[in-house]
């Protein structure tokens, strides 16, 4: 794919909204973008979207999940002021003074996060960590009653309100760049591949709130070995130490070796292998990590039926799990190459 066509669909991605549990708005964007490129597509019951490419006995499944971190309305209080529990990992401090959207039974609504403010802090106040109890979301209502007439109720989902621009040289910025980047890359490689082995592409759910949909649906298809595209820290801004974070911004997709200092997940080193061969092969640049935190959907898929080989790629992302994440649409194009290209072949056990 070419960068324009990488940044409108991604522009596209990004701009959707679907928390854990909430992922058909982005499916039906995917579901259009690839209805042509594969020979069939179905829903599971969990919600994950999966799309087969029919080929031979050797089966290869490729795993990108759906969902944004965000938030869900647990209850009004007396003055119309919304609280709310997390989806997914938030850093509190990022949530301060955002502006959020609300999607109601009647349309989507719009809100802020609101705080104490700081003029009427204490110096104690201002040493605390932000405790996410103590936020909430104002919408301008009064009272319950008035919330409830904008059609939100408990269980409402909430997504940050932001827009997909384009920085310096090929950076973009946007909400929800995990892993709508991953969603990219796999709807670009099936555009792109030729491969004689059967492929499922598996849109899944849920990985933001533990993984979910990957473990069900690896478990369904029962492939031989799995790649799943997600997003990584790279070690290039400032205050990131290279040894948390050993990979760049700008140098190419990122092959994870291990994570969590080996308390998570460890590629088969076979995987490995096969894709940095296939990105010498092809003179795709690539980077390997052996890094210090994080699980993405390959550590689900490794541990179903008798243990499934599974390695993840991922695009390096500055301020993941913000509404401002940062990627370079270079490393997201050579991702697309790199994936397309392995699939032609099969790792060698």
């Amino acid at each position: 794919m070419e960068l324009t066509e990488i940044n409108t669909l991604l522009e596209k991605l990004s701009n959707a909204h679907g928390i854990s549990s909430r992922e058909s708005e982005i499916a039906k964007i995917i579901r259009a973008e690839i209805a042509d490129y594969v020979d069939e597509i179905k829903t599971d019951k969990m919600g994950n979207l999966i799309a087969v490419k029919k080929g031979g006995d050797f089966k290869i499944m490729l795993a990108a999940h759906m969902d944004e971190i965000g938030l869900m309305v647990q209850f009004v209080d007396d003055h119309g002021f919304i609280r709310f529990v997390a989806v997914g990992g938030w850093y509190n401090p990022v949530m301060v003074g955002q502006r959020v959207i609300l999607h109601g039974e009647k349309g989507p609504i719009y809100g802020v996060l609101g705080n104490k403010p700081p003029h009427v802090m204490t110096e104690e106040d201002k040493k605390k960590p932000i405790d996410m109890a103590d936020l909430f979301i104002d919408v301008g209502a009064r009272s319950p009653d008035e919330v409830e007439a904008l059609g939100i109720t408990v269980g409402t989902s909430v997504t940050m309100d932001r827009e997909y621009v384009k920085l310096a040289g090929t950076t973009v910025t946007g909400k929800a760049m995990d892993n709508r980047a991953g969603c990219a890359m796999l709807i670009g490689a099936l555009k792109e591949m030729k491969t004689a082995n059967t492929v499922y592409a598996v849109f899944t759910v849920q990985e933001e709130v533990g993984l979910k949909g990957a473990k069900t649906s690896s478990y369904t298809l029962d492939p031989d070995v799995a790649i799943a595209t997600d997003v990584t820290i790279p070690g290039d801004s400032p205050g990131v130490e290279r040894r948390k974070a050993p990979v760049y911004m700008g140098k190419g997709p990122v092959i994870g070796m291990a994570s969590a200092s080996g308390r998570g997940h460890l590629a088969d080193p076979r995987i490995v292998d096969w894709l940095v061969k296939t990105g010498k092969k092809f003179n795709i640049p690539c980077q390997i990590e052996v890094g210090d935190g994080g699980n993405t959907d390959a550590s689900a898929i490794n541990f179903e039926r008798g243990g499934i080989p599974s390695v993840p790629m991922s695009v390096p992302a500055r301020y993941i799990h913000s509404p401002v994440e940062v990627i370079d649409l270079k490393d997201l194009q050579a991702a697309i190459h790199l994936l397309a290209k392995a699939v032609e072949t099969k790792p060698k056990f």
